[in-house]
């Protein structure tokens, strides 16, 4: 499609949003044929500025991702032409041009191996050598088409410092040998757990921000969602993946209700649920169900999807069934027995059985070393005391739990928490 596809507004915004979209499926069919990461990034970069040159002109074409391709492979071939480096790649790539002829337009697309190229790269940007850091920013830069001072802004960190650790990523990777081929069943089960887990950081960064003036981040939790949603379609009957997915729909359906005007924290007690998201709720629902039936109900993920669905089905935080609740986290503190959830139960079981349940459950975590400097263990210890009449000692718990918050945002309800500690004393 040449000009025809004019009508079709083409902002830089549009186009951002196309190679986003697209950005995976180019990089890993470039990753297929240079086996080289940073030619490959180079190549879909120099597409990028074609399109962003040629498309407010000419508007988005029918098939984006085959026209980027096509960019991409015959700036591969002036590559390898000026490094005199006419070999087998060469011949590969002008096969693949005469199979896609008119491709540059969009025409006749022709990309094969789609879903393998994707899956290259995913397991590229989460490859075991890498730290978690750096399989975070590798992804957002690799499978989300993010640029670095885009993954910088987001974490809130100098664009340096990600800069950097994308470099060490893309070393760690040469120097370890690793291949950039597509690994037997068992190798991508063994790994896909942690891109999982990368894709859900990226997620609950932006549902509740470490640091920073800002409670939330939406396009970060938009960001991994789209990621939960490409590795459904790598992976369709991999329970797991259809757990993340549910929980962060269910979530995120959340986030209209979680800041006010101001962008102020609302907690979840006083959240207007008429304001949550009926839409997300549902898709999260039926992420839900598939993981089910797929035979993941007991997974980590699944499991906390099925206590995001107990709070999105109760109408406010007294109909809540906290009893159930309390026994999902039970069960998710056998299958992922992390200090973090060990304190997320002590809440639930605090709600069903009461403050003092809750308190002894806390009591009992409360030398974690993970816990030591983590602000939501003085905090919830805070409301307990407070709930049971001993005004004194929460606010003591949520001036500590204001000293430990790194988000300016929460520092300020912990603070106000505090204050209202005193009124009720008065």
């Amino acid at each position: 499609m040449t000009g025809d596809a004019g009508d079709t507004p083409c902002s830089d915004d549009v186009i951002g949003a196309v190679w986003r979209d697209q950005a995976p499926r180019v990089l890993g069919g470039l990753l297929r044929i240079t086996h080289d990461l940073d030619l490959a990034e180079d190549l879909a970069h120099d597409a990028l500025v074609a399109a962003l040159e040629q498309w407010p002109g000419s508007g988005v074409p029918e098939n984006p991702g085959a026209w980027l391709m096509a960019v991409s492979k015959r700036r591969a071939v002036d590559h390898f032409r000026r490094a005199e480096r006419l070999t087998r790649v060469q011949s590969e790539l002008g096969r693949q041009l005469i199979v896609e002829e008119g491709g540059v337009d969009g025409s006749d697309p022709a990309i094969d191996h789609i879903e393998d190229d994707v899956l290259r790269l995913m397991l590229v940007s989460c490859h075991p050598v890498l730290t978690t850091e750096a399989r975070v920013a590798l992804t957002l830069r690799l499978l989300g088409g993010l640029t670095t001072k885009e993954i910088a802004r987001a974490f809130l960190v100098p664009e340096a410092t990600i800069g950097r650790r994308i470099s060490r990523a893309k070393r760690a990777l040469a120097e370890s040998g690793a291949p950039f081929e597509v690994p037997d069943e068992a190798e991508r089960a063994e790994r896909l757990p942690s891109v999982l887990h990368v894709i859900y950081l990226i997620f609950t960064e932006g549902y509740a921000a470490t640091a920073g003036d800002d409670w939330m981040r939406p396009t970060m939790c938009d960001e991994a969602i789209r990621l939960g949603l490409l590795m459904a379609r790598l992976f369709p009957r991999y329970p797991e993946v259809h757990g993340l997915i549910a929980l962060m729909y269910l979530q995120a359906s959340r986030s209209a209700a979680r800041t006010d005007e101001s962008g102020a924290p609302v907690l979840l007690g006083d959240q207007d649920r008429a304001r949550w998201d009926r839409s997300a709720i549902r898709r999260g629902e039926e992420a839900l169900e598939r993981c089910v039936q797929l035979g993941g109900a007991t997974g980590p993920y699944a499991l906390q999807a099925a206590i995001a669905a107990g709070h999105a089905r109760a109408p406010d935080l007294a109909s809540t069934d906290w009893a159930r609740i309390a026994g999902l986290y039970d069960d998710l503190a056998i299958v992922m027995p992390v200090p973090v959830v060990k304190l997320n139960r002590a809440v639930a079981h605090g709600m069903a059985f009461g403050p003092s349940t809750g308190l002894q459950l806390i009591n009992e975590i409360a030398e974690e070393p993970q816990l030591q400097d983590y602000h939501l263990l003085p905090s919830i210890r805070g409301d307990l005391l407070f709930k049971l009449g001993r005004p004194a000692q929460a606010r003591a718990e949520f001036e500590r739990a204001a000293g430990l918050a790194g988000n300016a945002r929460e520092r300020t309800l912990l603070l106000k928490r505090a204050a209202a500690c005193d009124s009720d004393r008065s």
